[in-house]
């Protein structure tokens, strides 16, 4: 695993570094954690926030900001720990995770976690979402603003996601960044790989180590002049321990 510091993106945003990540994750105890979900995005959230999203605690509700959708909403402990880590949500929320009375719940709620641009919930909506942020933005004029959203393999085997897919190439929807977390939970798999269903829509498409941070931050970073974007991150398998298999 290739580690980066705390350089962000967002300037002046509070920090720790990607060494505390781990003792943030901590703090976060109960049932239902899905916590392989949650540490297979790890790398990935943790290099796009440190070094590629133009938004930080100060800008959340900029018009220009770049915009975040966490698609892969279960198990969302790294997301929380990431948000923490930057400065959105202070560290004393975490150990409420999952309580009744805490903003941090099981799914991300955009009403109530600072920094979250939508609430995730049923898989396979985060995509379409995105498009249409990316739709949004350039209408208003926001051309500088990027949509990220992160999503998990198994949620490609949902129908929503291949007709965003479908559209998103064609519209050279060049605001457009996919990232999807592949710890081989997918039920039908893709011919050549989860990159080539991208690739043949029209998308620029990426397959890197979802743990090397440099393998990371070169793709997130890749041009695709009039295309959309996505990082194909691998990481370990998700190990089965009876939990569902949900992204």
């Amino acid at each position: 695993m290739t580690q980066t510091t705390a350089n962000s993106a967002s300037t002046g945003t509070p920090s720790a570094g990607f060494g505390e990540l781990g003792r943030l994750m901590s703090l976060m105890t109960g049932d239902e954690k899905h916590g392989p979900a949650a540490t297979s995005t790890l790398d990935a959230l943790w290099v796009l926030y440190d070094r590629v999203l133009r938004v930080s605690p100060a800008t959340a509700d900029a018009p220009d900001r770049d915009r975040f959708l966490l698609s892969k909403g279960h198990g969302p402990m790294a997301y929380y720990a990431v948000l923490a880590a930057r400065g959105f949500i202070p560290e004393e929320l975490l150990p409420g995770f999952g309580g009744y009375d805490s903003p941090l719940g099981h799914h991300p709620d955009r009403v109530l976690v600072p920094g979250a641009e939508i609430g995730s919930g049923s898989l396979g909506h985060g995509l379409p979402l995105a498009v249409g942020t990316a739709l949004g933005l350039g209408i208003q004029g926001h051309t500088d603003s990027r949509v990220w959203v992160l999503i998990g393999d198994a949620e490609l085997d949902e129908g929503s996601n291949h007709e965003a897919i479908a559209y998103a190439g064609p519209a050279g929807l060049t605001a457009l960044h996919a990232l999807v977390i592949d710890n081989s939970s997918a039920t039908h798999g893709w011919p050549g790989g989860i990159a080539s269903r991208f690739a043949a829509a029209g998308w620029s498409a990426v397959t890197v180590d979802g743990r090397d941070h440099e393998a990371l931050y070169a793709a997130y970073t890749t041009p695709h002049p009039g295309r959309p974007h996505v990082v194909v991150a691998r990481v370990e398998a998700k190990p089965d321990h009876g939990e569902p298999k949900i992204a």
